[in-house]
């Protein structure tokens, strides 16, 4: 991966601009730590803030354009300043959806397999009496994930998909991201 082209201030400040709801601005707060977290985990800290900042980014055209999902991104983000290989990566999270780049690095396919879990993970941490991720279970999220009613907006083939392609099994993509969240929720206050 290669230099981001934009620091997060102005990442941040571009999502801002396009993104004004506030579920919006946590998601790609919460992407952003999550993809943080397996940068270092997965021995790319050299990257942590590449992946964090597309992880940031990665729904910038969402909000505005919801039908043209990832399409919109390009443009949006070339007039930012931020380079090809990060729009590249942005928009390889809606392959098969609203895009036909396919994740080839690591952390794209981490970005793929792990934007709509976070969503569902999210969701079971606020039915929780904690309302946190602290005291979250592999098993109450499999209850979660099975259940096609809770969430439904979370789809349940796109994160098996992101598992396979990143050679994991589902529990193994649960317990990480479940981590990951733990990380950013304690960190949260700060961003």
């Amino acid at each position: 991966m290669k230099n981001s082209k934009i620091t997060r201030e102005a990442a941040l400040a571009l999502l801002k601009e396009h993104n004004q709801e506030d579920f919006h601005i946590h998601h790609a707060l919460t992407v952003e730590g999550v993809m943080r977290y397996f940068a270092r985990e997965l021995g790319y800290g050299e990257e942590e803030e590449y992946w964090g900042l597309t992880g940031l980014l990665h729904d910038i055209d969402f909000e505005e354009y919801p039908e043209e999902h990832c399409q919109k991104a390009p443009a949006l983000l070339r007039a930012a300043g931020v380079g090809e290989d990060m729009i590249s990566s942005v928009c390889s999270h809606g392959y098969g959806i609203c895009s036909d780049i396919e994740p080839q690095h690591q952390m794209e396919k981490v970005l793929f397999a792990t934007d709509e879990l976070t969503g569902l993970i999210g969701a079971a941490a606020r039915m929780r009496p904690s309302r946190s991720v602290t005291d979250m279970e592999v098993a109450s999220l499999k209850k979660k994930f099975k259940d096609k009613k809770f969430a439904a907006g979370c789809s349940r083939d796109i994160i098996a998909q992101g598992a396979a392609m990143l050679g994991w099994e589902l529990d193994e993509l649960f317990e990480k991201t479940i981590l990951a969240m733990r990380d950013f929720e304690g960190k949260a206050g700060t961003s």
